[in-house]
């Protein structure tokens, strides 16, 4: 602007030294059109400016938001990422602690409401092969074929493992009175065609004390226990005697929920009360026959597994169903072998719901009476860890006589003797067995 006015003073002095009014005229547009063309010039660099700024900042302003959309979108992306790590996470931690949970968790008690089985009190056969090597056929034993003992990853202990369509049956005679029990657990497993054969248990009072007893129906009697081929259990018995035609029973248990799978493990328990004859099959009652034995002189000797294929351990055969109420309340003091725990734990069994429901209604009739459970060990392993072994046995049947039968946990005492105290030298599993109890003191 100043340069403006500057020309303008300029050119009227020129115009006042005599120029004529044309040449005014030509420097008055000359100065007009060069102010025009300056102004339209500061115009253009003006709006150059504005428009470069403009369109640096809509530049820029892409660019925040180019930058900030890929910020936003590598945030959005990270906090997915980060929710589906979360989700692994929790999805391991919930697999995880459903894991830790199965691991942990007790069997329960409660389904084992109508299991009324009560294992003989006095043992007087017990087979857990722990006398005999791995691979050897146990001493205990004879066959028409073979077997050999064997350990799993899945389930601890020795077994005896049999395929075939042959025997294995306990040697020497079993002297049973009119009531005993027999249990057993047992696996199912493949055959030599690589599928599932299933088995046979036969009680039997042999002929032949000193040879197998061949036929479909050996000996002089028997109760055929058997689990076909596809799982179902079912069941024969029989008498050879004079007399004994006509008597026999056959029959079987129906139900995908009785079936036997390969490679799980099943609680077998026999109940024999003269003639009659009780079959559980872990929390089941899957037979009772009460003319099973229907004569005189009929009376088993011998136990026998045979045409399939199995593993089995923990053969337990005892007499004399325990007087619980007499024991307890008269003489103080009840011996109880029918309270089971796995190897080296302390959960309670639930094939021991018969045994805990015998007592706890004898405590629960006389409320006023308090007991001091005690818990006692073989003497396998070692001393100390069979002491806490002993003591935490005797506090987890407080625990479910207190949580399944609501005995007051008040009005019981616990403690633990180990290996101490045995009752029979711990020599063979037979004794060992004796020695593996739970007493009730009264107080």
């Amino acid at each position: 602007m100043k340069k403006f006015i500057f020309l303008l003073v300029v050119s009227l002095m020129f115009l006042s030294s005599g120029n004529s009014n044309a040449q005014i005229n030509n420097i008055l547009r000359s100065v007009k059109n060069k102010s025009v063309n300056k102004v339209n010039q500061n115009i253009d660099q003006g709006l150059d400016k504005g428009l470069d700024a403009t369109e640096k900042d809509v530049k820029e302003g892409a660019n925040k938001e180019t930058k900030a959309g890929a910020e936003e979108d590598q945030k959005t992306e990270q906090a997915e990422q980060a929710v589906q790590v979360e989700e692994q996470k929790e999805e391991v931690d919930k697999e995880s602690g459903d894991t830790k949970a199965k691991e942990q968790e007790a069997p329960s008690l409660q389904v084992y409401s109508k299991y009324d089985f009560i294992p003989g009190q006095k043992v007087i056969f017990y087979e857990d092969f722990t006398q005999d090597a791995v691979g050897d056929f146990p001493a205990l034993w004879n066959t028409n074929g073979s077997a050999e003992v064997v350990t799993t990853n899945l389930f601890p202990g020795n077994w005896l493992r049999f395929i075939g369509r042959d025997a294995v049956w306990t040697d020497g005679l079993l002297t049973l009175p009119d009531n005993y029990t027999v249990e057993f657990d047992i696996v199912p497993i493949k055959g030599e065609e690589n599928n599932m054969t299933g088995y046979s248990v036969r009680l039997l009072q042999s002929k032949n004390p000193k040879s197998y007893d061949a036929g479909g129906v050996p000996g002089d009697a028997g109760f055929h226990y058997e689990v076909e081929y596809f799982g179902r259990p079912s069941y024969k018995s029989y008498i050879n005697l004079d007399g004994g035609e006509n008597l026999g029973l056959t029959g079987y248990k129906e139900g995908d929920n009785y079936k036997q799978l390969v490679d799980q493990k099943y609680h077998i328990a026999i109940w024999v009360q003269k003639a009659r004859v009780r079959l559980y099959q872990n929390e089941n009652k899957l037979f009772d026959l009460p003319k099973a034995f229907n004569l005189e002189g009929v009376k088993m000797d011998r136990l026998r597994f045979e045409d399939g294929s199995l593993m089995v351990t923990n053969i337990r055969i005892a007499v004399g169903a325990p007087d619980t109420r007499n024991k307890l309340l008269t003489e103080g003091k009840l011996v109880t072998y029918g309270i089971y725990f796995d190897v080296n734990k302390d959960v309670v069994k639930p094939e021991s719901y018969g045994t805990l429901k015998d007592i706890a209604a004898v405590l629960n009739e006389n409320p006023a009476g308090k007991v001091k459970i005690v818990g006692f060990t073989d003497s396998d392993g070692n001393d100390a860890a069979n002491l806490d072994l002993s003591k935490r046995r005797a506090a987890a049947v407080k625990a479910e006589l207190a949580k399944s039968f609501n005995v007051d946990g008040s009005r019981i005492e616990t403690d633990g003797m180990g290996e101490g105290q045995p009752v029979a030298p711990n020599d063979s599993p037979s004794n060992k067995a004796l020695n593996r109890r739970v007493e009730f003191l009264k107080m």
